[in-house]
């Protein structure tokens, strides 16, 4: 990078990440926990779950959407001398901290089902639903303004994207980078 130059995340693309990792861990944790009857038994620990899923997508989806929005109105557009961090690498840079909590979500969740069949990764999945429905949230956001957000990475990597740490977001126009609005991967036509 050039003098004065910065990196990138978008945003959305965090969100979404956390999403996609806690919906496939809490699926396949329910998947397996659904074979184990549980003190509960199967019928209770389903529907005990199927009521962990709803509260724990409501939490997650309104978890600091009040900090999003404020960062999002308050957002200035980025400099020329910015550097848009691909997709993949803002995922992988989300992932690689936090890989062991996701790990140890995983093996709780599929341990609880000895207690509640299934509850427990149907928990983590609705946490995931949650994420997922925020980062379409931010996708409408970013679609009504016309503008991508994003914020500076080292900021976002201990707390997420609308913690404690993160100052501002910064914007750019709809087609910058490699990510839509609300962090889905942009598919490019091939030329004829």
């Amino acid at each position: 990078m050039g003098r004065g130059a910065y990196a990138l995340a978008r945003v959305a693309v965090m969100v979404r990440t956390a999403g996609r990792w806690c919906w496939w861990l809490g699926a396949l944790a329910a998947l397996a926990g659904a074979f184990v009857p549980g003190l509960t038994g199967r019928r209770i620990g389903a529907l005990g779950g199927a009521a962990l899923f709803l509260v724990a997508a409501v939490a997650a989806f309104l978890a600091r959407r009040r900090r999003y929005a404020a960062l999002a109105q308050a957002a200035t557009h980025a400099a020329r001398s910015a550097f848009l961090q691909d997709r993949r690498v803002t995922a992988r840079l989300w992932l690689r901290p936090r890989r062991w909590w996701l790990l140890l979500a995983f093996v709780l969740a599929v341990g609880s089902s000895a207690a509640a069949s299934a509850a427990g990764g149907m928990l983590l999945a609705g946490a995931g639903a949650g994420l997922w429905a925020k980062a379409v949230w931010l996708g409408r956001w970013e679609r009504s303004h016309e503008a991508l957000l994003w914020t500076r990475p080292e900021e976002a990597l201990r707390r997420g994207p609308a913690g404690g740490d993160v100052r501002a977001y910064l914007t750019t126009g709809p087609a910058a980078g490699d990510a839509r609005p609300g962090g889905a991967r942009r598919v490019v036509s091939p030329a004829r």
